[in-house]
């Protein structure tokens, strides 16, 4: 049994990142599915396609690389809020992630956003992990 399911999405991205991998599949719920078309839409990963069985639900990721140089797109996910210690921000104290060049993925009322758009309608909550 997983007890962190976020950190466990994390994980199998980051490690099929590193060994290059096209795509990586990973069982679905309902936050998983948010972050994913967060890293869709931020540029992050290539596609993704999520598939109901009978259970919970497949997310397939096909990860995104330079097409040069081989370089993940994703160089760093970070967990940030983890179930022994959750952080949370206020809109004003929304965390920059890399300077503004990554994303943090935050948990709020609105649903599951990112730093920028939470900023910008001026809610905060929790700091799921940040990505660059």
């Amino acid at each position: 049994m997983n007890t962190d399911p976020i950190a466990d999405y994390l994980t199998r991205i980051r490690n099929a990142s590193a060994a290059k991998k096209k795509m990586v599949e990973i069982p679905g719920s309902n936050i998983k599915r948010e972050m994913t078309k967060i890293l869709f839409d931020q540029g992050y990963i290539r596609d993704f396609k999520f598939e109901d069985d009978n259970k919970q639900g497949i997310i397939r990721i096909a990860l995104k690389y330079n097409p040069s140089t081989k370089v993940p797109a994703i160089t760093k996910l970070q967990r940030i809020s983890t179930p022994g210690l959750r952080t949370y921000a206020s809109a004003s104290e929304m965390p920059r992630v890399l300077n503004g060049l990554g994303i943090a993925i935050v948990s709020t009322s609105k649903g599951v956003i990112t730093n920028k758009e939470a900023k910008r309608e001026n809610v905060g909550g929790e700091v799921l992990c940040y990505v660059y």
